[in-house]
C-alpha cells in the first residue's frame, strides 16, 4: 500500500493529466455523435479542452440529453385511445378539404400534423383571456364545476393569495369526490417564497408531483430542463393554457409591486383532449401513474367554429419542432406577421427566416418589452436586433408593467398561442406546449390585442441600436454569449 502511494504521488500530474484528456476526448466525441447543432458541439469541446475537469464537468451537467419519454407516451396512449378518434361530418370534410387546397394553409396543416402526429380537430371554442384578472376568476370557476377531474399543470405556482385560492378550490373540489392531479415543474417551483406551494398542497391531501426535481442524484439529469407548460383540464372537456403561471403578479388590479400582463386562453371541445393528453404523459413520466377512463378522457362535443391542435415541444423525442412550425409559418406568410414575447433571442435560423419575410415584403412587427425582467434578457436582445431592423422587421417596445405575454398570428388567419418564448432555452430546452388555430375571427381578435398593446409603446429604430455607446455595445456584445442559456 505504501508503495501504491508513493507512486501515485510521484506520479499525480500525470494521473491528472490522463484524466483530463480522458475526460475531454469523452465529451468530444460524444458532442460529435449527439449534439445537432455545430456550434453547440464546437462550443463544448472548446471547453472542455481550454477549462480542464470545469468544462466537462459542466458538459456532464448540462450538456447531455438523458430525457427519453417515447415509451411513456406509447404506453399511456392507450388511455386515449378511444377518445382520441373524430369523425368528421360532411361540411367538415369539404372545409378540410379546403384547407388542404389552399396553398399556404394545406401545406401548414400538413407540416404540422408531420411534427405532431396529432389531426386537426373541427369546432373548438377558444377565447384569450387578458392577464390573471380575467384568468383566474374563469379558471377556479371552472374548477368549482367540476364533476370528475381536474389537471393542473404550472412551471411556477406561487404559495400566495392566488396560489392559496386555488389550492382551496382544488380541495373543495376533492372533497366532492373530484379526481384531482398537480404538477409543478422542479425548477420553477423554486421561484416561490419559502414555505412553496408543495406544503399547502401536501396539507390539502392532494395528489402532486414535481416534474424533474433538481436533488442529488438526480441533478444532472434536470438542472437545465424545465417543464414550461401552463395546461389545466377538467373534467376532460374543458381547457386552459397559454402564458400565466399561477402568482399574484399576473393580477394587475390587485396592486402587486412590479406586475406582469399576459395572455391566457380558455378552449372548449376537441382540442381540450390535446391538453389532457399531455398533462397525462407528463404526470405518467413524473409519477408512474396512468390517468386512465372517462373521468380523464372524453370524446368532446364541437362547440365552436375553430380548427386547432395542440403541439408539444421538448428536449426529447419532441425537439425543434416548435423551431421547425415557426420556419414554416414564416416562410408561408403572404401579408403579415404579429409576434409578442417577453424573451427574443432566436436561434440563427429563425432570425435569418424573419429577416429573409421581411424583405419579401411580409409585414413583420414584433412587441417587446421596454424594460425586461431578466436584465441581461434586455442587454443580449439588444446585440442581435440591429439586423432585422435593417431587414425591415418592425421592433416596437412596451412600457411597464412587463408584458409576459407569447402570440404569434400569421395573415389575420393563422395563430400560435402557448407558452413558447423566442428564444433558444424555449425553443430547444423547455417542455413547451402551444395550439395552432385555424380562425380568423380570434386572428382577428389576437391581432387587435398587438395592436392595443403597440399603441402605447415606442417604435425601435436602427439608429437606437447604432448609437449606443462602445462600452455598452460590448456589454450587450458580451451578455449575447449567454443566449443559450437565458
Amino acid at each position: 500500500m505504501t508503495l501504491l502511494i508513493t507512486w501515485i504521488l510521484d506520479n499525480l500530474q500525470l494521473l491528472i493529466a490522463g484524466i483530463y484528456v480522458a475526460m475531454s476526448s469523452a465529451v468530444t466525441v460524444h458532442a460529435i455523435l449527439w449534439k445537432r447543432d455545430t456550434k453547440a458541439v464546437v462550443g463544448w469541446v472548446g471547453l472542455a479542452w481550454l477549462s480542464p475537469f470545469i468544462g466537462s464537468f459542466s458538459y456532464y451537467l448540462f450538456g447531455i440529453n438523458r430525457i427519453q419519454r417515447r415509451a411513456v407516451e406509447l404506453s399511456t396512449r392507450k388511455a386515449w385511445r378511444g377518445a382520441e378518434r373524430l369523425h368528421l361530418t360532411d361540411l367538415e370534410a369539404a372545409q378540410k378539404e379546403l384547407f388542404l387546397t389552399h396553398p399556404q394553409a394545406g401545406s401548414m396543416i400538413l407540416l404540422s400534423r408531420h411534427l405532431s402526429r396529432r389531426q386537426i380537430l373541427p369546432g373548438n371554442s377558444i377565447k384569450p383571456l387578458v392577464n390573471g384578472d380575467q384568468a383566474y376568476p374563469q379558471m377556479l370557476a371552472a374548477i368549482a364545476s367540476a364533476k370528475k377531474s381536474v389537471s393542473l399543470q404550472s412551471y411556477i405556482f406561487d404559495n400566495d393569495s392566488i396560489g392559496q385560492e386555488f389550492v382551496s378550490a382544488l380541495s373543495a373540489a376533492q372533497d366532492r369526490g373530484v379526481e384531482a392531479r398537480v404538477m409543478v415543474d422542479g425548477v420553477g417551483v423554486r421561484y416561490s417564497k419559502r414555505p412553496n406551494i408543495l406544503k399547502p398542497l401536501r396539507e390539502a391531501g392532494l395528489k402532486h408531483a414535481l416534474f424533474l426535481p433538481t436533488r442529488i442524484p438526480r441533478l444532472p439529469n434536470t438542472a437545465n430542463l424545465r417543464n414550461h407548460r401552463k395546461i389545466m383540464v377538467v373534467d376532460g372537456v374543458h381547457g386552459f393554457t397559454g402564458g400565466t403561471n399561477i402568482r399574484a403578479g399576473h393580477c394587475l388590479n390587485l396592486g402587486i409591486k412590479s406586475p406582469a400582463q399576459c395572455l391566457h386562453f380558455s378552449l372548449t371541445g376537441p382540442v381540450a383532449s390535446h391538453l389532457q393528453q399531455t398533462f397525462a404523459v407528463d404526470w405518467a413520466f413524473a409519477t408512474g401513474e396512468s390517468l386512465q377512463g372517462e373521468a380523464w378522457f372524453q370524446n368532446n362535443e364541437r362547440c365552436g367554429d375553430s380548427w386547432a391542435r395542440g403541439i408539444n415541444h421538448g428536449p426529447d423525442e419532441d425537439f425543434e419542432k416548435l423551431s421547425d412550425l415557426l420556419v414554416g409559418a414564416l416562410s408561408m406568410a403572404r401579408e403579415s406577421v404579429h409576434i409578442i414575447t417577453p424573451y427574443f433571442l432566436p436561434p440563427a435560423a429563425l432570425t435569418q427566416v424573419l429577416a429573409v419575410t421581411a424583405m419579401r415584403g411580409v409585414a413583420v412587427n414584433i412587441l417587446l418589452p421596454s424594460r425586461n425582467n431578466i436584465r441581461i434578457m434586455d442587454w443580449a436582445t439588444r446585440a442581435e436586433i440591429g439586423p432585422l431592423l435593417e431587414k425591415g422587421c418592425n421592433i416596437t417596445v412596451t412600457p411597464e408593467p412587463f408584458d409576459h405575454t407569447k402570440l404569434l398570428v400569421v395573415d389575420d388567419a393563422w395563430s400560435l398561442i402557448g407558452s413558447t418564448n423566442w428564444d433558444q432555452r424555449s425553443l430547444r430546452l423547455n417542455f413547451e406546449f402551444n395550439v395552432e388555430c385555424y380562425d380568423r375571427d380570434l386572428a382577428m381578435q389576437l391581432k387587435a390585442v398587438f395592436t392595443e398593446k403597440a399603441a402605447s409603446g415606442r417604435p425601435l429604430s436602427l439608429s437606437d441600436i447604432n448609437s449606443r455607446s462602445l462600452p455598452i455595445k460590448f456589454r450587450d456584445g458580451a451578455a449575447r454569449l449567454w443566449a443559450p442559456y437565458l
